[in-house]
C-alpha cells in the first residue's frame, strides 16, 4: 500500500505549518479577556516548544507577540538557536533514518480487557471512532510521530500529580481514557443579539455540532408560544482519549499529547492507546487532523519525522514563558423569514 509519493521536508514548506502558531493563538485569548481572571491564580505558563521545525518567520513572530518580554528579544540570537536545531534535525535524519517505522505496539494486558470494553461502550468513543478499523494496544511512546510542536508544562505537572509517581496498569489505563473526569468551568458571554462567546481554560474546548431537539428534551425553558422546533448549537469538550493513527508501520499521535508527555516524563515507556488504521489517502482525510492531511508525505514517508522523544532533547526543545490564555469558541446565527409556495 502506498499512501503518498515523494520524500521531502514538506513540513517546513506547508501552508498549515505556517499557520499553526497563528491559528493556535487566534483561538486562545488572554485569560483576563473574558473575565477568567483567576484560573489557578496563574497569569503565565511555560510552553515547551520544538525548535527547527516550524518556519523561522513564525517562530520569530510568536516570540515577539506572545512570549513575556519577547518584543525585546535579540532576533539574531533567536535565529541562531532555531538554525542550530534545524541543523540537528538534519543530523537525526541521517542517524535515525527509519526509526518511526520500528515503533513497538504490544497487545493490551488481559487484565485491562474489561476496562477497554467499558471505554468502547461510552458514547464519546462510539461517536469519535465509528469509521475506521480500531483497536487497543500498548504503544511505545518515544517513537510516536507527532505533529503538535508544543505542550504546556503546568498542564503536564497537574496530570503527573493526578496520576502519581508509581501508578499500576489500571491507573495508567484510566489516565489515558478518562471517562469520569471533571471539566474546567465554561464562561458564556453574549457579544451581540445573535453572537455568543464561550470560553474555557481547556485546550480541548471546541464546537461540537448543530442538532435538532424535541421540546421534551429541553427543561426549564419558559416559552411565549408553542414550540415548532429547537435548534441547538453544542459547545463542549472532546473525549480526550489517548489515540493514534496507524499507516503501514508508523503511528502518529493524534490526541492526548499532554498525557503522553506526562507518562514519558514519569518513566513509562509504553501506554494503552486507541489505534485507528488507515490504508489509503482518502481514509486519512476522514480521520486525521488537518495538519497531517496537508503533510502526509512528511509524517508517513520522511526518513525521520518529529517524534515524542524530541520533547526531551535539550538540543531542540526550548521553554517559553507566555501569558496564560483561554480557548474561545464564537457562535453566531442568522434568522431569515420569508414566504415560499407550497
Amino acid at each position: 500500500m502506498t499512501l503518498v509519493t515523494g520524500d521531502r521536508n514538506i513540513w517546513l514548506q506547508s501552508r498549515r505549518a505556517r499557520r499553526q502558531i497563528g491559528k493556535t493563538m487566534h483561538e486562545a485569548f488572554p485569560a483576563t479577556a473574558f473575565g477568567v481572571e483567576n484560573i489557578e491564580s496563574i497569569r503565565t505558563v511555560d510552553e515547551v516548544w520544538l525548535l527547527g521545525q516550524p518556519p523561522l518567520s513564525d517562530y520569530l513572530d510568536f516570540v515577539r507577540r506572545w512570549v513575556i518580554g519577547g518584543a525585546t528579544e535579540d532576533r539574531a540570537a533567536l535565529t541562531d538557536e532555531w538554525r542550530a536545531a534545524n541543523d540537528y534535525y538534519h543530523e537525526l535524519e541521517q542517524a535515525e533514518a527509519g526509526i518511526a517505522d520500528r515503533v513497538e505496539c504490544r497487545k493490551l494486558d488481559p487484565q485491562l480487557a474489561s476496562m477497554a470494553v467499558e471505554v468502547m461502550a461510552d458514547p464519546r468513543y462510539r461517536h469519535a471512532f465509528d469509521t475506521m478499523p480500531t483497536s487497543f494496544g500498548m504503544v511505545e511512546l518515544d517513537r510516536l510521530v507527532i505533529f503538535q510542536p508544543h505542550v504546556t508544562s503546568q498542564h503536564v505537572e497537574a496530570l503527573k500529580a493526578q496520576l502519581g509517581l508509581a501508578p499500576d496498569p489500571k491507573a495508567v489505563f484510566r489516565f489515558c481514557f478518562p471517562l469520569g473526569r471533571s471539566e474546567p468551568p465554561v464562561r458564556i458571554r453574549q457579544a451581540g443579539s445573535r453572537r455568543y462567546l464561550f470560553s474555557s481554560g481547556s485546550a480541548d474546548f471546541r464546537f461540537h455540532e448543530g442538532v435538532i431537539l424535541r421540546p421534551e428534551q429541553v427543561r426549564d425553558y419558559n416559552t411565549f408560544g408553542s414550540i415548532g422546533g429547537i435548534l441547538g448549537l453544542v459547545v463542549g469538550f472532546g473525549p480526550n482519549f489517548l489515540s493514534a493513527v496507524r499507516s503501514d508501520n508508523r503511528l502518529i499521535l493524534h490526541n492526548g499529547y499532554h498525557r503522553a508527555y506526562a507518562l514519558r516524563e514519569l518513566g513509562i515507556t509504553h501506554a494503552p492507546c486507541i489505534i485507528e488504521t488507515v490504508t489509503r489517502r482518502d481514509e486519512l482525510d476522514v480521520v486525521a487532523k488537518d495538519d497531517i492531511c496537508e503533510n502526509p508525505a512528511f509524517y508517513l514517508k520522511a526518513a525521520r519525522p518529529p517524534l515524542l522523544k524530541d520533547f526531551f532533547d535539550a538540543k531542540i526543545r526550548k521553554v517559553l514563558r507566555i501569558e496564560k490564555s483561554v480557548r474561545v469558541v464564537e457562535v453566531s446565527y442568522e434568522v431569515r423569514e420569508f414566504e415560499l409556495p407550497e
